[in-house]
């Protein structure tokens, strides 16, 4: 790839130990040595490199300007940051309206792993390659959004990992989907079938269903791309395509209580199955699970 004229390798490590990188130079040089790879080569490389940073400033100042750290997280950017999540989300699925769900509603409860997850709802590289964990990242979870929404309005809010609801629930709000991952990593899933929910999660909201037959049940799906979720939204009162909402889990919890009315459109058609992808006019495939732009809104 050097000789091919990339300039610059991102040598992960995670997966190896934390000096790989040493091997990849102690490679490099060798392959100099034995003359697959020219000088020149790596001069130019090199050169190509400093050219830019000499460019962008980065010999005269180095270091970022300290006096904009304040700004980073202030509560007028995460406000901003609450805003693109209330309009990204995208409503699927609302049967008999049971969204916008009222506050003061007697007991919420709250389901799946992701529900309380910072580094899930981040996605990779969010401060580190595969994204980093709450513990470093800055924000409210969906499940403190719902919390923080009801809070002093007579709601009791309860949290399962499993699905595992307690009696006398009102109403389930079920948080699933992808975990944080970038490249090498790649899609999530179980090993046949990398673009369904992952077994963990269709056994929480199986649970939570088969427990619950007579409660409205309140999918939010998080990911950053489609997932084929044919076989499980049947099980769903109401589905909310949540995407990556990053630090701002309030955002999402603004739409579940109609403090903000979802107006939000799919970007892509959402394929039925599997076998429908990739879907497009050129492949002749129709009837997808949900057309281009579609997305419903509350009364």
């Amino acid at each position: 790839c050097i000789n091919a004229g990339v300039d610059m390798l991102m040598v992960d490590s995670i997966w190896s130990n934390p000096w790989r990188f040493k091997e990849v130079m102690q490679m490099i040089e060798d392959l100099v040595s034995e003359g697959r790879i020219s000088m020149d080569r790596i001069d130019d490389a090199v050169r190509r490199i400093l050219t830019i940073k000499k460019k962008m400033g980065l010999f005269e100042k180095p270091f970022a300007n300290r006096k904009y750290q304040s700004l980073v997280g202030s509560q007028a950017h995460r406000a901003v940051a609450r805003e693109a999540v209330r309009k990204s989300l995208v409503l699927l699925k609302n049967r008999n309206h049971i969204l916008p769900v009222r506050k003061g509603i007697e007991h919420i409860h709250v389901a799946g792993p992701n529900a309380n997850d910072m580094q899930s709802q981040c996605g990779g590289w969010t401060l580190t390659w595969q994204g980093a964990g709450q513990m470093l990242t800055g924000g409210t979870t969906i499940l403190e959004g719902i919390q923080k929404s009801v809070a002093g309005t007579g709601s009791i809010v309860t949290y399962s990992e499993d699905g595992t609801v307690p009696s006398g629930t009102n109403v389930v709000f079920v948080v699933v989907g992808e975990t944080a991952y970038a490249e090498y990593n790649g899609d999530r899933g179980d090993d046949i079938n990398p673009f369904t929910l992952s077994p963990e999660d269709i056994a929480v909201i199986d649970r939570v269903r088969s427990s619950m037959p007579n409660v409205p049940v309140i999918g939010i799906l998080m990911s950053g791309s489609p997932i084929i979720i044919t076989d499980q939204l049947d099980k769903f009162d109401a589905l909310i395509a949540a995407w990556l909402p990053g630090s701002e889990g309030q955002g999402v919890a603004d739409v579940l209580f109609g403090d903000y009315r979802p107006t939000g459109t799919l970007s892509f058609t959402w394929p039925r199955s599997v076998d429908q992808i990739p879907i497009n006019d050129a492949t002749g495939m129709q009837n997808p699970l949900f057309a281009y732009g579609f997305g419903l809104t509350y009364p």
